[in-house]
């Protein structure tokens, strides 16, 4: 195997998810050249892995809102011409979507993906040479590593490895990250619920984080950084600069969000609460300590998540 094109563009929680595909097929296959295409936002977080010899950026989410503009136009060219230039011999597209697809249309090499019934959006296994069944009852990180393998011809590896081991201190600073913003509304914890948690957090002597990525997350942030003693709200950092501070973390408390699989990725502790998604499917998976709680069928208090915290104190503090 010569060059492998991958192709999964987004979103955050998406990308975490593939990362330990990309170890595998590294494993497999120590001398290929290995591409993923990637959303503008997570490249730098694709260059962290070092399987990875290449990372090329693509703006789907930007174009679709200038897609007549000239610049648009010029940058799909170059684009196009990037994908080409891999020369790829073997493209996986394990996004599964019809844009996705599309992009594995544009690029040389044989293409593989979903079959019909295993993939999220069906007119897009149309696109593919050799079409994968995978069952959709198995968690988000499994299914990429399964289709990798049957895309490559290998049995996927035992051992879950991100490739985000070299991030990791050989000890983590005193701080706390709370992931409080999230993608859809229904996933959310009440205000009320983050407040009780951080002032437990911060009792404890740890300085909590507070990460944000649109104005409305970064208003939350403001109102709860106003009851928390000692908290930061961070910066609007890019994905590898978030990553880094992430790895270091004693550990976090978060919903649903991209940033939570990011830090169960990094090996952090973690305390996660699913308020609207099915943790089978998407909980976060990693090496290191993980409590998740499943709200989709009763309320998550603040109280549970301390006590929980309380238990398992030993693993979670520096």
């Amino acid at each position: 195997m010569s060059s492998i094109l991958f192709i999964k563009t987004s979103s955050l929680g998406d990308v975490v998810h593939q990362l330990p595909a990309m170890t595998d097929a590294r494993r497999r296959f120590p001398a290929a050249r290995i591409v993923w295409v990637a959303e503008e936002a997570f490249v730098p977080l694709a260059r962290l892995h070092p399987a990875i010899d290449e990372v090329i950026p693509v703006a789907t989410r930007r174009w679709r809102y200038q897609p007549l503009d000239k610049a648009t136009w010029r940058e799909v060219v170059g684009f196009r011409q990037s994908l080409r230039s891999v020369g790829a011999e073997t493209v996986i597209d394990t996004q599964g979507l019809i844009r996705s697809a599309v992009i594995s249309r544009l690029s040389h090499g044989i293409r593989h993906g979903y079959d019909h019934q295993s993939i999220t959006e069906t007119p897009a296994s149309f696109f593919y040479n050799v079409k994968h069944r995978v069952s959709r009852a198995l968690h988000a990180v499994t299914r990429n590593r399964v289709l990798t393998g049957l895309s490559l011809g290998y049995d996927s590896f035992a051992q879950l490895d991100y490739g985000l081991g070299h991030l990791i201190p050989a000890k983590r600073s005193r701080h706390a990250l709370l992931f409080h913003g999230t993608s859809r509304t229904e996933k959310e914890w009440s205000d009320a619920e983050w407040i009780k948690v951080g002032q437990w957090i911060a009792a404890q002597a740890y300085t909590v984080l507070l990460p944000w990525g649109n104005e409305r997350e970064h208003a939350r942030c403001r109102y709860l950084s106003s009851f928390i003693p000692g908290a930061t709200i961070l910066e609007n950092l890019p994905i590898d600069k978030l990553a880094e501070i992430t790895a270091t973390a004693s550990f976090a408390v978060g919903v649903d969000t991209g940033l939570l699989q990011l830090a169960a990725a990094c090996g952090t502790p973690l305390a996660s609460i699913f308020i609207a998604s099915n943790v089978s499917l998407t909980g976060p998976t990693g090496n290191g300590p993980i409590v998740c709680f499943d709200g989709s069928k009763k309320s998550v208090s603040a109280d549970e998540v301390i006590r929980s915290l309380e238990r398992d104190w030993t693993n979670f503090a520096v």
